[in-house]
């Protein structure tokens, strides 16, 4: 088992490396292990849409980035489809919590389960597809 982790570990940190819209939103990768990871983001003024409140396409890309770096614990994978519920709404300066973990996984497909928490509030629900692929294609040059 201590070998998985450290395979996760080794994955996930040279995924983040190549990783530049994460990095932009100051989103970071709390922890990782086999089947899960753990995903942070403080709202910014910048993430708020009109209503006064975080726009959802940024909690979703919260929730899809915990995800995507869950369900590559083990190797390369994509996701397949995602369904979310936005549960209570958002604002600048809160800080959340992202935390996917892996249901169920059959040949080269996977379901996860995230759940976006601002302190002990759940925010938002998302469960996603995966779909393991044979390698990742390096970004084109030039």
């Amino acid at each position: 088992m201590p070998e998985r982790h450290a395979r996760a570990v080794e994955l996930a940190s040279a995924m983040f490396e190549r990783d530049t819209a994460v990095r932009a939103l100051g989103i970071s990768i709390a922890g990782v292990a086999p089947g899960r990871a753990t995903a942070t983001m403080t709202v910014t003024a910048a993430m708020v849409q009109g209503h006064g409140t975080c726009h959802g396409g940024y909690l979703f890309l919260l929730a899809d980035t915990a995800f995507a770096y869950a369900c590559n614990t083990e190797g390369p994978a994509v996701a397949a489809g995602a369904d979310v519920d936005f549960l209570a709404p958002v604002r600048e300066g809160d800080l959340l919590v992202a935390l996917a973990q892996e249901r169920v996984q059959r040949g080269r497909s996977g379901i996860f389960d995230v759940t976006v928490r601002r302190g002990e509030e759940s925010v938002l629900e998302f469960r996603g597809r995966s779909r393991t692929i044979s390698a990742v294609r390096p970004p084109p040059q030039g």
